[in-house]
């Protein structure tokens, strides 16, 4: 059985730290593990009133169940003073979820040292030095450490250099700690493609000639949704003790197409 499976048989709530968890695939991962009985850490960086928005949703469900920690990634400093402030609260950190990261084009004639430092940072540096700092409460709960990383590390998109390159080391990441941090840890990541469409500043990016053009090289034929990765999250979190080391690609199939 599942560690995390058993500790909820024990009527114990396991707990799940979810970066950039306020909104899009990290505020819906919330949910399902919320709903499947974690109390829930979660992080954002500027986003403080969509974070407070969802705790009160998910609290109206179950009370004092979820807590919110604000922090900038970028400063790797932040990261055990980060794992202490969970421990204090919630008594011990169950399952990590990199999920925090930039995104955005860097045109070879354009790119410069910032986007590399923000991107490589959010994408690269933040997960590893992150899962570092929750080593030994994720060893004490034999937790799990889930990475969202991106079909685009396989293969890469036009303009998009650094953050390739970023989510590439990445996946490295996953399998290298995959093997280092057996078998107290499972580490695994979820790869996805089309799901929904950019908002904020990359809104513009995404017109309609490129969604029908990104749509027809998608098998399924359609986008897909922030609850298709919250729920393969869930999955590698409560119900695949045997997978270490994987990266699932939850894409419609965008990625076998030639």
């Amino acid at each position: 059985m599942n560690s995390l499976t058993e500790t909820l048989s024990k009527n114990t709530e396991p707990v799940a730290l979810i970066t950039g968890a306020s909104g899009r695939i990290g505020a819906q991962t919330a949910r399902r593990l919320h709903e499947s009985g974690f109390k829930l850490a979660i992080h954002y960086r500027n986003s403080k009133q969509a974070a407070e928005q969802l705790q009160q949703e998910l609290q109206e469900k179950r009370s004092d169940s979820v807590a919110l920690f604000q922090a900038d990634l970028n400063d790797i400093e932040v990261f055990p003073k980060l794992i202490t402030a969970i421990l204090e609260k919630f008594q011990r950190l169950d399952v990590l979820i990199n999920n925090a990261s930039s995104f955005y084009p860097t045109p070879v004639n354009e790119m410069n040292e910032t986007q590399w430092n923000d991107l490589v940072g959010s994408n690269m540096k933040a997960p590893l030095f992150l899962s570092q700092a929750a080593v030994p409460a994720l060893k004490k709960s034999r937790g799990c450490i889930i990475n969202l990383v991106d079909i685009h590390a396989f293969r890469p998109m036009k303009n998009h250099t650094i953050y390739c390159m970023a989510k590439a080391a990445n996946v490295m990441m996953i399998k290298s700690l995959a093997r280092e941090l057996a078998p107290e840890i499972r580490v695994n990541g979820v790869a996805p493609g089309a799901i929904e469409w950019p908002d904020g500043d990359q809104a513009d990016t995404a017109t309609d000639h490129g969604k029908q053009e990104i749509l027809s090289r998608i098998p399924l034929g359609r986008k897909g949704e922030f609850d298709h990765i919250a729920k393969t999250i869930r999955f590698l979190v409560l119900e695949a003790p045997y997978i270490t080391g994987e990266i699932i690609k939850v894409d419609g199939g965008r990625s076998v197409q030639q």
